[in-house]
């Protein structure tokens, strides 16, 4: 009994000598929080970032670990930033809650890099349209397709989402993009979708169905300023481009 009691010490004290040190107890100048508060967030790498925001380890990882976990398995903090709930909490040390903090971190820096136009300002071109739903649009993996509804002096009315799934005649119907428009006293509209493959150029069937628009459009004397698609990096016009 005295031997076996032995053993048990010995191999308790190889696992603790082996276990990895939590972040608490790392000498301060190599803790992320420290470092981050004393010289700055250039100084730390994407784990050490998001280890600060997931926090807390479990018994077997610290909070760093969990995160370098979540970025081997998602690459980068955009496609992160496309994951949901349910994805996140799939990996071993991420609850809900810890889930949560991740996606509340992500919207904060998509918010933070959006240049918005708020109503009662104007879009001073096709370009401020792209800046202002591009990070509202561009992870989507459906297309949407949205109508942006301006006043006779082009200033910014409301924003609707007309759709969502693959443009079709029958998605994208008439009296669900001009109904709004009329309620809402628009004097003009521009669209807006995106192309969740990336590539913004316009397929067939978004040149018809913005021609089929802009019939429509003469006759509820509403007019079409552009449609916008937005791609991964970049956009197309359909006005700057003669297409409309």
């Amino acid at each position: 009994m005295t031997v076996k009691k032995t053993d048990n010490k010995k191999a308790s004290g190889r696992e603790y000598l082996n276990k990895r040190p939590t972040i608490k107890q790392l000498p301060e100048d190599e803790r992320p929080r420290e470092r981050l508060i004393h010289k700055g967030e250039e100084y730390l790498s994407d784990a050490e970032l998001l280890g600060i925001i997931i926090r807390d380890g479990t018994p077997n990882e610290s909070a760093i670990d969990i995160a370098r976990k979540v970025l081997v398995k998602f690459g980068n903090f955009r496609e992160l930033g496309t994951k949901t709930i349910s994805e996140l909490c799939r990996i071993d040390g991420i609850g809900e809650a810890k889930a949560a903090q991740i996606k509340a971190a992500i919207a904060i820096a998509k918010r933070y890099s959006t240049i918005t136009i708020k109503p009662g300002k104007k879009f001073s071109g096709s370009q401020a349209v792209f800046n202002h739903f591009h990070e509202k649009l561009r992870d989507k993996k459906r297309e949407t397709f949205l109508a942006v509804m301006l006043d006779n002096k082009n200033r910014l009315l409301k924003e609707i989402e007309i759709s969502i799934g693959s443009l079709t005649s029958s998605i994208v119907h008439p009296r669900e993009v001009f109904g709004p428009a009329i309620r809402e006293h628009a004097a003009s509209v521009i669209f807006v979708h995106n192309h969740p493959s990336g590539d913004p150029y316009p397929s067939n069937e978004d040149i018809e169905i913005t021609k089929r628009l802009k019939k429509v459009s003469g006759i509820v004397g509403i007019k079409i300023l552009d449609h916008i698609i937005i791609g991964n990096t970049e956009y197309f016009s359909l006005q700057d481009k003669g297409l409309l």
